[in-house]
């Protein structure tokens, strides 16, 4: 980097660039990651970048891939690849870091990590990639950290003096020890409808709406499946808004968009297995001002967190103040054909495969500049 800020170009890259699109992974958000690969597999520009397709399945093995992209989003992508490795070990076989077989490092020449919630969206494939001296698209590991995890990206945003709505931090083995206690501490500082939610984990993945005491009970229940630590929010009469974010030191914000749920808020069921029930407004209905404040706001948490590459910041637009509450960053956010965050930047004038290109080259950007580090002194 010579200081200049990169609009994410590839134009002077030369050949075609080997990239590693990474999808599945360890997570409840697997299906997720695979809808999602699929959609950015489709749209990559073919003529500049040779495709490896590199599947994580449940049980955290890596594979390589090599058929039809659409046997991707079914989930019969991976019988395909054991299939061919178990016939070709040679071929087909992956070693992530360390010698032996087919290095990652030698099979690619950068890493997009398609992979939502833990072991994919929260640092630690980051890092992986960092210690095996991969450019890899994204956030880096503090970004990518951070945001993952709702509580601390709160206490940051907070300390950022961001506005955040009022909430409270529960650990399980306080719900264990003392489940009384607990929920009384909840219900003295908050005032129902609550937004129980697993500290790490996306896509709306465990999180409810409790409207009572015994809804709060259950709300515990299915989010401690996710994670030790749940985020307990004061719910509003809110409009959930959307920005993205483009860029590493001087990012970018997109068009402001809305999402009108089908269900009561929007859930995993009303993102991804509503059949497009669920309405997507781009630009959304507000005031320019608000727009403007909102963008603004979004890039302020997007430097809050070291974020870079890209990111989607989500919102709450409280009705009838059109008081604007910072909801959470996602450092990969979803790219399925129903996904907010390519819409919004279509809607800028940034179409899906310029968008991908332009993530690529902040990644390779970011790696150059770390690389200078590393060897300055």
């Amino acid at each position: 980097m010579d200081g200049k800020q990169s609009n994410g170009s590839m134009t002077d890259r030369g050949a075609k660039t080997r990239l590693g699109i990474i999808f599945g992974g360890k997570s409840g958000e697997h299906d997720v990651s695979l809808m999602s690969a699929a959609s950015v597999i489709n749209a990559v520009d073919k003529d500049k970048f040779d495709i490896i397709m590199i599947g994580i399945t449940r049980g955290g093995n890596w594979l390589l891939y090599d058929g039809p992209v659409d046997r991707i989003e079914t989930g019969e992508w991976q019988a395909d690849a054991e299939a061919a490795l178990a016939s070709d070990p040679a071929g087909y076989g992956i070693t992530v870091l360390g010698a032996g077989g087919c290095s990652l490092r030698d099979l690619i020449d950068i890493a997009f990590p398609v992979l939502h919630g833990p072991n994919g969206e929260d640092g630690t494939i980051q890092g992986l990639f960092e210690m095996a001296d991969i450019p890899y698209a994204g956030c880096g590991v503090l970004g990518s950290a951070a945001a993952m995890d709702k509580a601390v990206a709160k206490d940051l945003f907070d300390k950022a003096g961001l506005p955040i709505c009022k909430h409270i931090v529960v650990f399980k083995e306080e719900i264990e020890y003392n489940s009384k206690a607990i929920i009384s501490k909840v219900e003295g500082a908050l005032v129902y409808p609550l937004f129980v939610k697993p500290a790490n984990m996306g896509s709306s993945v465990g999180i409810s709406k409790a409207k009572d005491r015994a809804g709060l009970e259950a709300a515990f229940e299915a989010a401690f499946r996710h994670d030790r630590r749940v985020v307990i929010e004061e719910g509003l009469d809110c409009r959930e808004i959307e920005t993205g974010i483009i860029g590493n030191y001087k990012p970018s914000a997109s068009a402001v968009g809305e999402i009108m749920p089908s269900n009561e808020f929007y859930d995993y069921t009303a993102k991804y297995f509503d059949g497009g029930s669920s309405k997507i407004c781009i630009p959304a209905g507000i005031t320019p001002e608000v727009a403007d404040q909102i963008r603004q706001t979004a890039v302020r948490a997007y430097e809050a967190l070291d974020c870079c590459g890209f990111a989607r910041v989500d919102f709450f637009l409280e009705r009838g103040t059109d008081k604007i509450y910072l909801n959470e960053i996602n450092t990969i956010p979803g790219f399925t054909r129903f996904s907010m965050f390519p819409l919004l930047w279509a809607e800028a004038g940034v179409g899906y495969p310029e968008l991908i290109e332009r993530i690529i080259g902040f990644g390779f950007d970011r790696y150059k500049e770390r690389s200078k580090r590393q060897w300055s002194g």
